[in-house]
């Protein structure tokens, strides 16, 4: 995922810049929007799905679950059920360990 999508402040995103985020469908957006409560767009007048911070924070767990550890959707559904703050840890402790392996294979390819 982008990190410069954190750091924009944006209080909304479309369904274009999220799957952008995740290098992803737009399909793959709304099919998960259907799938996993805890996705709740706002829409606009024009019916434009409208993401907040949060529903980007929690495509960013299912997408882990899914897409990175191999769960199925009702097994990604289960373990957000039952242990969603666990989950959100686990994510947080990958993207910590991707970053110190990117900065040491930056050091790596200086030296």
């Amino acid at each position: 995922m982008n990190s410069q999508s954190k750091q924009s402040g944006k209080l909304f995103y479309s369904i274009g810049e999220v799957a952008k985020m995740f290098d992803v469908n737009t399909s793959l957006i709304r099919f998960w929007e259907k799938e996993f409560e805890i996705i709740k767009p706002k829409k606009n007048k024009k019916g434009n799905r409208l993401f907040t911070r949060a529903d980007v924070d929690h495509f960013h767990i299912i997408y882990h679950l899914v897409k990175e550890r191999g769960f199925t959707l009702q097994g990604a559904r289960a373990k957000l059920k039952e242990n969603k703050d666990e989950t959100i840890d686990n994510i947080e402790v990958v993207k910590t360990l991707q970053n110190l392996k990117n900065f040491l294979l930056d050091i790596k390819n200086t030296v």
